[in-house]
């Protein structure tokens, strides 16, 4: 499967990966300060942003790993960093694990996977978000430019939601409404957990905002689940998408982790 991609830039590449029900669109206040140092791509995952959704492919983070790999090879790129938030930094982690040659370092941005214990059903919030956004959806453009709306959509993902531009409020919510593969990835991740080992010689940073509501401290933030030798960063003042949250932050860090290697 081919995944849709954006390249600009110059440079070593540098890939970054979404989360679920998102899309390449929630690097927009990222990526051109990254530019200057990396040839960054942005992917979209199956049935999110551009990529269609095939049900012939399987969703769980290993295999979407494994796909970026394929992608990898189709596009001539040997190796590469990478960055995820959400289920892109589950992916990645998959990545740095089962092809640890192709992965040059790795930051993972609020990364799902680092579960006490694994899901076993969705997680009713996460997916009132989706049926609100599906519901919504021909009427978010008009519906963001309300403070009240904006407090709905975003208040529990950010604590800057009313700083949130409104251009990224509305590329996230049209992302999540069109996400066709929003529950694909979601039922793939049920009983799962991120507890494979890690190459040591592959630099990793994690990152949490001090108010993930998506993914707590208390139930989703197991540091055992990654190597030893892994960077773990708390963000003050920041939630579930710290290249929101903490733009300048995470440009640094991503380049400190890059400089590794």
């Amino acid at each position: 499967m081919i995944l849709a991609t954006t390249r600009t830039g110059s440079g070593t590449p540098l890939f970054l990966i979404h989360g679920m029900g998102s899309a390449s669109t929630i690097w927009k206040g990222i990526a051109p300060a990254l530019t200057s140092r990396f040839e960054v791509i942005t992917v979209d995952l199956p049935g999110h942003g551009k990529t269609p959704y095939d049900p012939g492919q399987a969703m769980d983070p290993a295999s979407l790993a494994d796909l970026l790999v394929t992608n990898m090879d189709r596009m001539g790129i040997d190796q590469a960093h990478f960055v995820g938030n959400s289920l892109g930094g589950w992916v990645g982690l998959e990545l740095a694990s089962r092809h640890p040659t192709r992965v040059l370092t790795f930051t993972g941005l609020a990364p799902a996977g680092l579960l006490l214990t694994p899901y076993t059903k969705i997680n009713p919030i996460t997916a009132q978000s989706r049926q609100i956004a599906v519901f919504t959806h021909s009427i978010q453009s008009y519906l963001l430019k309300f403070m009240w709306a904006k407090r709905i959509g975003f208040a529990s993902s950010t604590p800057k939601w009313r700083e949130l531009p409104y251009e990224y409020a509305l590329d996230a919510a049209l992302a999540m409404g069109r996400s066709k593969g929003y529950y694909p990835a979601w039922n793939a991740m049920l009983y799962r957990r991120f507890d494979t080992p890690i190459d040591p010689t592959i630099p990793l940073t994690v990152i949490f905002g001090d108010t993930d509501n998506t993914l707590p401290v208390a139930t989703c933030q197991e540091r055992s689940l990654v190597p030893p030798h892994t960077r773990w960063i708390v963000l003050p003042n920041c939630g579930h998408a710290p290249q929101w949250d903490c733009p300048e932050d995470v440009v640094r860090i991503i380049c400190e982790t890059a400089g590794q290697r």
